[in-house]
C-alpha cells in the first residue's frame, strides 16, 4: 500500500513541468497533482469530493504519530501492548496479537512497509484521549481540520471500510505535502522495501 504512497509523494517533491500541464488527462472518478517545488496544481478532477481512501487513511496516523514523538509524548523505543480489538484486524496486517509487546518503531515500520492495519489500531489506542480508536479517530478528523482538510472524516486508524470515513485527493496532497515538510526526518522510511517482524508473515514483509 504504501509504495503507492511514495509514488504520490514522489510527484509532489519533483514535481512536473508547468506547460506539461494540459496534457494530463485521465479515466479516474478524481484525481490531484500538485508541484511542491512551484505550489502548481497540475491536474485537479474532482479533487474535493470525500471519497473512501481505503490504506490512505494511514497517513494521518503517522502524522500523528511523529506529532507525539517530537512533543516527546511517544518515543521510538517504547512499546505498546497489543489489545483484542486492534489484533482481531484482518487485511493487511503485522500479524499480532495480545501477548505481543511492540516498540514504536517497529509499528511504524509495519504501518509504512506492511500496510498493517493492527499496527495502526495499536498505535490509535495508544494515542487516543480516552484509549480506544474511535477516539484516535476523533482526534485525526480535528486534527485534519487543522491542517485545513475541509473534505475529511475519519471512523478509523486505518482506512477500514466505513460509509463515514473519508477524504478528498486535495486534502491527500495536503496531508502527503505536510508529512515530508514537517517530518523529513522520517522520510527514508518510505523507501524500505523490506521489513520483517520477529520473523513472522514471510507473505507480508514487502513494501506495498
Amino acid at each position: 500500500m504504501l509504495s503507492k504512497i511514495k509514488l504520490f509523494c514522489a510527484l509532489l517533491v519533483w514535481g512536473l513541468s508547468v506547460g506539461s500541464a494540459h496534457a494530463f488527462e485521465t479515466k479516474a472518478k478524481a484525481a490531484y497533482i500538485y508541484d511542491l517545488s512551484t505550489g502548481t496544481v497540475l491536474l485537479s478532477k474532482n479533487a474535493d469530493t470525500p471519497l473512501p481512501p481505503a490504506s490512505m487513511s494511514k497517513l494521518m496516523t503517522l502524522y500523528i504519530a511523529f506529532e507525539f514523538i517530537r512533543a516527546g509524548q511517544l518515543n521510538l523505543e517504547e512499546k505498546l501492548p497489543v489489545s483484542a480489538h486492534a489484533g482481531s484486524y484482518g487485511g493487511s496486517t503485522m500479524f499480532l496479537d495480545t501477548t505481543d509487546r511492540v516498540s514504536v518503531a517497529d509499528l511504524l515500520r509495519g504501518i509504512i512497509v506492511l500496510s498493517g492495519n493492527d499496527a495502526c489500531a495499536v498505535i490509535a489506542e495508544a494515542l487516543s484521549p480516552d484509549g480506544t480508536e474511535a477516539g484516535f479517530a476523533k482526534l485525526m478528523t480535528r486534527r485534519a481540520q487543522q491542517l485545513g482538510m475541509t473534505n475529511s472524516t475519519f471512523q478509523n486508524s486505518n482506512g477500514w471500510p466505513h460509509p463515514m470515513h473519508r477524504m478528498s485527493m486535495r486534502d491527500l496532497g495536503l496531508l502527503a505535502t505536510r508529512l515530508i515538510q514537517d517530518f523529513p526526518e522520517y522520510y527514508d522510511m518510505f523507501s524500505q522495501r523490506e521489513f520483517k517482524f520477529d520473523g513472522r508473515a514471510p507473505a507480508n514483509t514487502r513494501n506495498r
